[in-house]
């Protein structure tokens, strides 16, 4: 099953959330920073202890002072024009972060709209990856919920939704 959220990903009470991270996995910007920064330092300490991430694949922590249980962190693709893998790499992330979170047990797992912000990945395309990725591969006990920040994403993902229900 496949959610839509407006919203704040830091705040929702599920059992994992996702952090679209970079290499290091020690904090950034956009999502990675609101996580690092709501989860306080536990969830650093414990990422320094993770030696990075690659590309398209995920790690898991403890989600300290977070609603959530666990934070998933994966990174996600520099957009360079779509040439370069981006696309397979993208969808790398929501399944192997969905596969981290399945072999613990979660029911619920919050998603942010990986790669869209300072990585530079278009937002229909970022849009149609995600949607495509968790609703095709998110089990049925399992709900995931596609977090958008704000209301222009949120309508985008509805439409984008929407129209692949139909196809």
């Amino acid at each position: 099953m496949l959610d839509l959220y407006k919203g704040d990903i830091t705040q929702l009470k599920v059992d994992a959330i996702v952090n679209a991270a970079n290499r290091t996995l020690l904090g950034g910007g956009g999502v990675d920073g609101a996580i690092h920064r709501a989860a306080g330092r536990g969830l650093y300490e414990e990422c320094k202890t993770l030696g990075g991430c690659e590309t398209g694949e995920a790690k898991t922590t403890g989600g300290y002072l977070l609603p959530a249980k666990y934070v998933i962190h994966t990174v996600g693709p520099v957009w360079r024009g779509g040439g370069y893998g981006e696309k397979e790499l993208l969808t790398r992330c929501y399944l192997n972060s969905l596969k981290e979170g399945i072999s613990r047990g979660v029911k619920s797992i919050a998603f942010p709209l990986i790669s869209s912000g300072a990585y530079g990945y278009p937002l229909a395309e970022a849009l149609e990856v995600a949607v495509i990725a968790l609703a095709e591969n998110t089990p049925a006990d399992v709900s995931a919920i596609l977090v958008l920040y704000d209301e222009k994403t949120y309508i985008a993902a509805q439409e984008t939704l929407a129209r692949l229900k139909r196809e």
